[in-house]
């Protein structure tokens, strides 16, 4: 079996540590390199073309989200895993709008990061906000997003209001963009709460991509 190459990208060195040699006892797991900011993520991805580059948030250098963006431009063949001190559902959502496969934050169980890891590998989507959910990580196949089923008493404005806000989106940025008011948005939002009993930005996120409504990498 080939070995999943792995990227660590992080600005502590100790954890580097820590993570490296927790993935190289792995029998399905080989680190490649390590990264300490941004700019050398961005090296050492177009240089090792990883399989996973497991990337913190809070770097130096260029936004965390641009420096996805560029790593999928450069080496398409590369997923990545974000793993991060933040369990905000809005970082959640700005690292998945920049392309991230996967989402979880540093208290995980080691266990929980190296499914993530291997969920992600294998073409997956895995998210772990464990805090914040009050749950455990889920990982979502393609093929089991083509068959769930979608909420088919949902009105085309309130999908719509979902996918925006699934994404992030602000409700003031949400009435600019689909040209209604702040108050008819907060209208959908409480609707949507109601229909799907669903509380939260990462709980909407995780029910968008299982009912297809929002693709994982959009």
């Amino acid at each position: 079996m080939t070995p999943i190459r792995l990227l660590i990208a992080d600005d502590h060195a100790v954890l580097r540590s820590g993570l490296r040699m927790l993935l190289e006892v792995q029998h399905d797991m080989a680190v490649a390199g390590e990264a300490g900011d941004g700019v050398e993520v961005l090296q050492k991805a177009r240089e090792l073309q990883p399989d996973v580059v497991l990337m913190d948030l809070s770097m130096p250098g260029p936004p965390s989200g641009d420096v996805i963006r560029q790593v999928l431009r450069g080496c398409p063949e590369t997923r990545v895993l974000v793993l991060t001190m933040h369990d905000d559902p809005a970082y959640l959502a700005s690292a998945m709008a920049a392309g991230a496969a996967g989402y979880v934050v540093k208290k995980v169980a080691d266990s929980e990061l190296l499914s993530a890891i291997r969920a992600v590998h294998a073409g997956r989507t895995f998210v772990d906000l464990t805090q914040s959910l009050g749950s455990r990580s889920h990982a979502v196949s393609g093929r089991a997003r083509a068959k769930a089923e979608r909420p088919k008493d949902l009105s085309r404005r309130e999908r719509e209001v979902l996918q925006l806000l699934a994404q992030g989106y602000s409700n003031q940025q949400i009435a600019t963009q689909i040209k209604v008011s702040v108050k008819t948005v907060e209208t959908h939002r409480t609707r949507l709460s109601k229909k799907l009993g669903l509380k939260g930005r990462a709980e909407l996120y995780r029910f968008a991509v299982e009912s297809g409504i929002l693709a994982p990498d959009s």
